[in-house]
């Protein structure tokens, strides 16, 4: 099976892609120009899981460096890498599908410059984003979300969601942003900062 690109709206059926999946690893990449700016880059993935309401039931259930693990234990973020050197992924979050609590709709995967506005940093100086989720059994690609959109003054983008239909789990690319960092997502998402 060959990896599902998507475009920003894009969506897809993992259920559909791969019947029987449970184990999914979400991978988050991108490169930066430190000359941009003369300041070093630390971007953070974290993931708010949201109920009916579209917000958190429970502050634990926004994941990130702080907090690794969701209050269910279905989403473990794997890590802050600080430079986003290297190739591959900068930053993972495992999810098992099959544990996510049945009030959670959806997985919102969000990524953050760290002090974007104390060392003038946006998204506009990242280069080739990307998400992608992968069949953690056996390590094959399912799909690819490349952010090639220019996002010159957000400082928090959502990369993509996971979410429920019916009985049925499913990935949306979504691309879009706030110029407020992770305390707008956090205000979105009803996380008490």
């Amino acid at each position: 099976m060959m990896s599902v690109s998507l475009v920003k709206g894009g969506r897809i059926s993992l259920s559909k892609e791969k019947p029987g999946l449970s184990k999914i690893v979400v991978g988050l990449g991108w490169d930066v120009n430190a000359s941009d700016t003369g300041r070093e880059f630390d971007l953070d993935a974290s993931v708010f899981l949201t109920d009916a309401s579209g917000k958190v039931s429970d502050d634990a259930n926004f994941v990130f460096y702080n907090n690794l693990t969701s209050k269910d234990g279905s989403v473990v973020h794997t890590g802050d890498n600080r430079t986003g050197a290297g190739e591959g992924d900068d930053e993972s979050i495992k999810v098992d599908l099959n544990k996510v609590s049945a009030d959670v709709k959806e997985i919102n995967i969000v990524v953050t410059i760290h002090e974007a506005n104390e060392r003038k940093q946006n998204f506009g100086m990242v280069r080739n984003a990307f998400v992608r989720v992968v069949d953690e059994s056996d390590g094959k690609e399912i799909l690819r979300y490349d952010l090639e959109e220019d996002f010159s003054v957000e400082t928090a983008l959502m990369f993509g969601r996971l979410y429920r239909d019916s009985n049925e789990w499913k990935f949306a690319a979504v691309g879009t942003g706030f110029k407020e960092g992770l305390a707008g997502f956090c205000r979105q998402f009803g996380v008490n900062i």
